[in-house]
C-alpha cells in the first residue's frame, strides 16, 4: 500500500471509555505517528437510543488527558467533514443507492413478526437462519418507510489479516444485512465502509469481536467496487484470571478515573501498549517515543492480553521514580492533603520527594504524607498490632522512647547526624532495629508505614519531633 498512512478511532458514544477502547486508540494513533500519517477522530452515532449525553465530550476528554492528539475530528474539523455520522445521512444515500442502482439493495418488505417466523422455521428444520433464503421475488421501490438490504454475493473468501494472519471462510457466512434502518439511519456494518472510503482510511483497528462480520464486509466493498483497508483485529484484553473479557463488573475503570486518581498518561500509554504487544525483547516500561519507533503490527499477539492492576501500579511507579523533584512537585501537588496548604512550597517539596520511592499513583500521597503536615492522634493499635513491639513491655517501650528522645534532642537534625545518633542508640539499647526504629516511627508519625526514619525526622524538624515524641511518652 502505498498511499500515505491515515488510522482513525471510531468509537460510539454510548457510555465510557474504557482500557480496551483506550487501547484500540492507542494501536491506531502509534501506527499513524510511526508511518507519519494521519489519526482521524469519528464518532459513530447512529444507534441514537444508546447515546449518552455527554458522553461526546467525556471521549475527546480521554483522548486529550492521554495525549493521543488527532488530526481531524468532531470539533476540529478537517478535509473529510463531519466526523460524526447522523450529519454524514445524505452520504450514505447517496452511497445506498449506488447499490440500488445496480442491484445490490432491496427494499425489506418484512415486519419483524415474519423474521422471527423465518427463524422459528429455520430452528424447527435444525437449519441456520439465512435471510438471504427469504428474499423477495419483486421487491417494491425503497422509499425509506422499510429498511433497506444489502443483496449479498455468498462466495468464499481468505484475506490476510495483520494480526491473525490468513483467514478463510465459505459462502455460508455472508447473508443479507440491512445498510438502513427505517428511521433513516445506516447501520454499523454500511456506514463504517462508506465512512473509511471517504476518509481515505488505509487501516483500520478493531477488536477480535468484529472478525466473523469480515466476510459481509469484503461482500460489500466488491460490491461497492471499494479496496478493502488493512484490517487489524486485536486480541481481548482478559480479566484477572484470563478466563473472560475484561468489564465493567471486573474492574474496568473509565480510563478518566485513573487520570484522576494521579496516573501518569505516559505510563498508562506504556501500560496499555503492553497489553497484547511487545517489541520481542524483555523490556516491560516505553517512553513514548520509543513506543512510536518500535511499535509494529507483527508483534501484536494472537491471544488474550491480561489486564493487571498491580502491573500497571509497577509500570505508573516507576515512571514516577523518573522525574525530577520540581517536576514530582507540579504534577503531585493538587493531590496533597488539605492541611499541606499552610506549609511553604520548599517544605512540601521535602514530603513529595521522600514519598516519591514509595508512590504508586498521586491519590495515595495524602495517606502517605497527611502526618506530615499535622499532628495525628495517637493510635494505641499501631503498637499493639506491630508484631515486633506487641511482644515487648509497655515499661520497656517507654524507656527506650525516653532515651530516644534524649538522644535525638542532642541531634543537629541533618540526616547524616540523624542516622549516626540512631545507630549509636541502636547498639547502645542492645535492640533489634524492627524494635527501636518502629518505636520511634509511630511515635513521630502515627503511620503504620513512612520513608527512611532520619530522613523523615530531618524534615519534620526538632520540635515537631521532640513534640511528638512527648506525646507518646505521656500515653504510656
Amino acid at each position: 500500500m502505498n498511499k500515505p498512512v491515515r488510522t482513525r478511532f471510531a468509537p460510539s458514544p454510548t457510555g465510557l471509555l474504557h482500557v480496551g477502547g483506550i487501547r484500540t486508540a492507542l494501536f491506531a494513533w502509534l501506527y499513524a505517528r510511526q508511518n507519519n500519517g494521519q489519526f482521524i477522530l469519528r464518532f459513530e452515532d447512529t444507534d441514537k437510543a444508546r447515546e449518552k449525553d455527554g458522553a461526546r465530550e467525556h471521549l475527546i476528554q480521554s483522548l486529550r488527558s492521554l495525549g493521543l492528539q488527532y488530526d481531524e475530528g468532531p470539533d476540529i474539523g478537517g478535509p473529510h467533514a463531519p466526523y460524526i455520522q447522523s450529519e454524514r445521512l445524505e452520504i450514505y444515500k447517496q452511497w445506498a443507492q449506488r447499490l440500488i442502482d445496480s442491484g445490490r439493495a432491496y427494499a425489506d418488505p418484512y415486519s419483524p413478526e415474519e423474521v422471527q417466523a423465518f427463524r422459528d422455521q429455520a430452528r424447527a428444520e435444525k437449519k441456520p437462519f439465512l435471510y438471504r433464503n427469504h428474499r423477495p421475488e419483486n421487491p417494491k421501490a425503497w422509499d425509506g418507510s422499510t429498511p433497506l438490504r444489502f443483496k449479498s454475493d455468498p462466495k468464499a473468501y481468505t484475506w490476510n489479516d495483520a494480526v491473525i494472519g490468513d483467514v478463510s471462510t465459505g459462502p455460508e457466512v455472508i447473508d443479507d444485512f440491512i445498510l438502513i434502518k427505517s428511521d433513516g439511519y445506516p447501520t454499523y456494518n454500511f456506514c463504517h465502509i462508506v465512512d473509511d472510503a471517504e476518509m481515505e482510511i488505509t487501516h483500520i483497528f478493531r477488536g477480535q469481536e468484529f472478525i466473523a462480520s469480515v466476510p459481509n464486509y469484503l461482500n460489500l466493498y466488491e460490491a461497492l467496487g471499494l479496496q478493502p483497508p488493512v484490517m487489524a483485529h486485536m486480541p481481548h484484553i482478559m480479566a484477572e484470571g484470563g478466563k473472560r473479557k475484561l468489564s465493567k463488573r471486573d474492574g474496568a475503570k473509565d480510563v478518566l478515573d485513573y487520570i484522576r486518581e494521579g496516573y501518569l498518561p505516559e505510563a498508562l500509554r506504556s501500560f496499555i501498549a503492553t497489553l497484547g504487544w511487545n517489541d520481542g525483547t524483555e523490556q516491560e516500561v516505553f517512553t513514548t517515543d520509543e513506543l512510536i519507533a518500535k511499535f509494529s503490527l507483527n508483534r501484536i499477539g494472537k491471544s488474550g492480553a491480561l489486564f493487571d492492576e498491580r502491573r500497571l501500579n509497577w509500570v505508573n511507579g516507576s515512571f514516577i521514580r523518573e522525574l525530577s523533584l520540581d517536576e514530582l512537585y507540579e504534577r503531585s501537588k493538587s493531590y496533597l492533603p488539605k492541611s499541606a496548604a499552610s506549609f511553604d512550597e520548599a517544605y512540601k517539596k521535602q514530603v513529595v520527594g521522600l514519598a516519591q520511592e514509595r508512590l504508586k499513583y498521586f491519590a495515595e500521597l495524602p495517606e502517605l504524607t497527611d502526618f506530615f503536615f499535622e499532628d495525628l492522634p495517637v493510635n494505641p493499635e499501631l503498637m499493639s498490632g506491630h508484631k515486633q513491639l506487641k511482644k515487648t513491655e509497655p515499661q520497656e517501650l517507654k524507656q527506650l522512647l525516653e532515651s530516644a528522645l534524649e538522644t535525638i534532642s542532642e541531634s543537629s537534625f541533618t540526616v547524616d547526624d540523624l542516622t549516626t545518633r540512631l545507630n549509636q542508640l541502636l547498639e547502645a539499647s542492645g535492640q533489634k532495629p524492627a524494635v527501636l526504629f518502629s518505636l520511634i516511627r509511630i511515635a513521630t508519625t502515627q503511620a503504620p508505614n513512612s520513608p527512611g526514619l532520619a530522613d523523615t525526622l530531618a524534615v519534620l524538624g526538632r520540635e515537631t519531633t521532640l513534640r511528638r515524641i512527648k506525646s507518646q511518652l505521656a500515653s504510656f
